[in-house]
């Protein structure tokens, strides 16, 4: 398991969610994405995104401007990496 971060500050939507989408593939079972977003809409549409796909939302977090959302990846929609 490891831990990656995902900038998508001044990104709207769905950039975000697709931005998510792309990393996440090209992550392991078990692993960790902390997406930092901007976008108020993030908020409902990544978690969103990470139900109908299996993925689980650990955390959301305000902080200034920012919405860190944490996801643990699971192997629905991902392609583990060698």
């Amino acid at each position: 398991m490891s831990t990656h971060h995902l900038d998508a500050r001044r990104l709207l939507c769905p950039m975000p969610v697709i931005k998510t989408q792309d990393t996440i593939k090209n992550l392991n079972n078990g692993d960790i994405l902390s997406v930092v977003c901007t976008d108020p809409g993030a908020e409902h549409d990544i978690p969103a995104w990470c139900r109908i796909n299996g993925h689980k939302v650990l955390d959301i977090n305000h902080a200034n401007h920012d919405i860190t959302i944490s996801i643990e990846v699971n192997g629905l929609g991902s392609t583990p990496s060698s």
